[in-house]
């Protein structure tokens, strides 16, 4: 793969590491540099992550140095404590560094979680990529410029590409876009609206809209995130056209939030249940994005979680649509 040489000198930068220790990017010069800004909430991370984290195992004696700036979306995701947390479950070994003043994420002008940037044994950057895919593109370019370090360097076959989903030809439907329940960002499908820094008993609407979500009970709204107040039900409700569905929760004051899923006004069965639903019940035990909806084809559904309790907290929904290969690529 042929990568042409770039005049743009990569940010240096001196950090303390979360899990090992200080980091100084001009030290590292004469060795390849992926520099991943990515956040333990975003699905498109996660995603990532498995490739991420196998090019680090795979090319760190032959000169690579990967380095994770976790830049945090929502105010919760700055904890060094549950950032460590998701360092561990997800079996990262590179530093990774807290931009929780977005120091890096500036000097890089970036705008996007995950986003790559491939910087060469000289400092210049000469590879950046947004979102997911382009996984073997990526580590072709890694094999490049590990080979301008050392000549010597031998190519090895790029790592299996690890979800069908990730192969040339797969079918990505359009899908609900990714919905806020914040009022900063949020849209609400209730017609009162809002209640900014205040709760509301809220009544389910007659019509879901598209693109918004629905609250019925009483729900307090903030910033960043919806919070279902008191012992009577709480209800979100959405009607949305995906495969897979995630959404951000958190805990209200630490305290576990059972809640019950219904898709198109039964129980989600099993068979289109995420990896977070048992049953048809999520147990909200943690900040952190939970895989609500995996359904086998892609589909227009209606969408309901119930709480009888109080919580959760409820930052975000996000959506896929990619469920298959074209025949014959």
């Amino acid at each position: 793969m042929d990568i042409p040489r770039s005049p743009i000198h990569a940010p240096d930068f001196v950090a303390m590491s979360l899990n090992a220790g200080a980091v100084d990017t001009e030290t590292l010069r004469k060795r390849v540099v992926l520099i991943d800004f990515w956040d333990y909430t975003c699905v498109n991370c996660i995603r990532t992550l498995p490739y991420v984290t196998g090019w680090d195992r795979k090319y760190r004696d032959s000169g690579l140095t990967v380095l994770g700036i976790h830049a945090p979306e929502f105010s919760f995701a700055h904890s060094e404590e549950l950032v460590g947390d998701a360092i561990e479950r997800f079996g990262i070994e590179y530093p990774v560094i807290l931009d929780n003043q977005y120091q890096i994420w500036q000097a890089y002008a970036n705008r996007y979680w995950p986003a790559k940037y491939l910087v060469d044994g000289k400092g210049y950057l000469r590879v950046r990529h947004f979102g997911e895919g382009a996984y073997q593109e990526m580590e072709t370019s890694i094999q490049e410029l590990l080979r301008e370090l050392n000549p010597a360097f031998s190519d090895a076959a790029t790592l299996p590409l690890l979800r069908e989903t990730d192969r040339p030809g797969a079918v990505c439907y359009p899908t609900t876009p990714e919905l806020y329940l914040g009022f900063r960002r949020g849209n609400l499908g209730n017609p009162e609206g809002f209640r900014e820094g205040s709760s509301f008993a809220y009544s389910r609407p007659a019509t879901l809209a598209e693109h918004s979500v629905a609250l019925q009970g009483e729900w307090f709204s903030t910033p960043e995130f919806v919070d279902h107040m008191g012992e009577e039900e709480g209800r979100i409700v959405l009607r949305y056209s995906a495969t897979e569905v995630n959404l951000v929760l958190a805990p209200q004051q630490g305290e576990d939030v059972d809640v019950e899923i219904l898709q198109d006004g039964v129980p989600l069965p099993d068979s289109s249940a995420g990896a977070d639903v048992h049953h048809g019940r999520l147990l909200v035990d943690e900040p952190r994005m939970y895989s609500v909806v995996r359904n086998p084809g892609h589909g227009e559904h209606v969408l309901e979680l119930i709480s009888r309790s109080a919580g959760p907290e409820a930052y975000a929904f996000t959506f896929g649509s990619c469920v298959e290969i074209v025949q014959g690529s």
